[in-house]
């Protein structure tokens, strides 16, 4: 019986993908070796990778001006290596913390200098995203997180700003469509709806290479893997070929404006049966409600073990809030196929049904 998949990452990657990822693993291309056991440096996978990089840019509608970078490390080291290449000494960083990321972010700056926190929503546990603030025109460069898995958030606008913005899109990565000419620096951990966890993207205005003037370690240093390709040293060969494969489906689908339409209706549907459902109850201002993580708690305490319970028993996975705020949370990321959030649906309205 299908599985109908909400976790939050490593998230849900659409069957086609998986399916060609599965048969690369066991003959890549004809070749009669694994995609495991080829060198990076053969032809084939640099065409992997040239093509891995030409998608990127034409889903974020960028030039030649950018790097398209796959690291390793997870979006957490980014937020230590960010400061280190783009800081100079002396300088300040403004961070918007909008969730638990956010804040990860704004504790590796410290290391380089201290960032200033323009705004934060942590004081009403991260319900809405901050709009009362200002950004100065002296920083090196503006953080924000696009969208909080934690806390079901998410930018639905972007803030003015005459200095470099630098965003985690970690969780909403061509979820939509972004014109990524307006921010300086896009990073990304692939496991929600890139690829599998093992590959981490950056872009990067290439007049931002080197800026902080210090002297790095190599593999610390943008610019060494911008130099290099992104073949410096050994890449993760499977996650970025999954990853090609994840944006070559995006476009199949229509794109990121097909996505876009597609997240919106999941979304729509799901929050409109929590905000009727007397069962359930939202936890993010209506107007900042993400359409990747659908975060919700029940109005009783001894609701939750029994939702989960029946979800469980009809297929549902993965919708078990985040252990440091409990209650549901429902990922919807691009591969979850409509039917699965009526499913869900179905089940909300069959507990209220035995619980009024």
């Amino acid at each position: 019986m299908k599985k109908h998949n909400f976790y939050a990452g490593p998230a849900i990657l659409p069957q086609s993908v998986l399916q060609a990822a599965s048969n690369a693993v066991l003959d890549f291309n004809g070749s009669g070796l694994s995609l495991l056991e080829i060198s990076h440096r053969s032809k084939d996978f640099e065409s992997v990778m040239a093509e891995a990089e030409s998608l990127v840019k034409q889903l974020f509608s960028i030039s030649d001006d950018y790097s398209v970078l796959f690291l390793t490390g997870g979006a957490s080291t980014q937020f230590f290596m960010i400061p280190m290449n783009l800081l100079k000494d002396g300088e300040t960083s403004y961070y918007i913390n909008t969730g638990v990321w956010a804040s990860g972010a704004i504790k590796e700056a410290k290391h380089y200098g201290n960032p200033v926190v323009l705004a934060s929503s942590e004081q009403d546990q991260f319900s809405y995203i901050p709009r009362d603030f200002n950004v100065p025109n002296d920083g090196a460069y503006l953080h924000i997180t696009s969208n909080n898995t934690i806390y079901g958030s998410q930018y639905h606008w972007w803030p003015k700003s005459s200095i470099p913005v630098v965003c985690d899109m970690s969780s909403d990565l061509f979820s939509r469509t972004v014109d990524g000419n307006q921010f300086a620096l896009i990073y990304a951990g692939a496991q929600k709806n890139l690829g599998p966890a093992g590959v981490t993207l950056v872009v990067i205005r290439k007049d931002l290479l080197e800026r902080s003037g210090r002297k790095l370690p190599s593999m610390l240093n943008y610019k060494t893997h911008a130099d290099k390709g992104s073949m410096y040293n050994t890449p993760p060969v499977f996650p970025i070929y999954v990853s090609m494969l994840t944006m070559r489906w995006i476009l199949e689908q229509g794109g990121t404006n097909a996505m876009g339409m597609r997240n919106q209706e999941k979304s729509d549907l799901l929050y409109q049966e929590i905000d009727r459902n007397s069962c359930f109850r939202g936890t993010v201002k209506p107007e900042d409600r993400s359409q990747m993580n659908v975060v919700f708690v029940p109005t009783k305490a001894e609701y939750e073990s029994e939702f989960l319970d029946l979800c469980k028993k009809n297929n549902c996975v993965g919708l078990s809030g985040h252990r440091s705020v409990g209650g549901f949370r429902a990922s919807l990321y691009n591969a979850l196929e409509l039917e699965s959030v009526k499913v869900l649906v179905e089940l909300m309205q069959e507990f209220e049904r035995t619980h009024l």
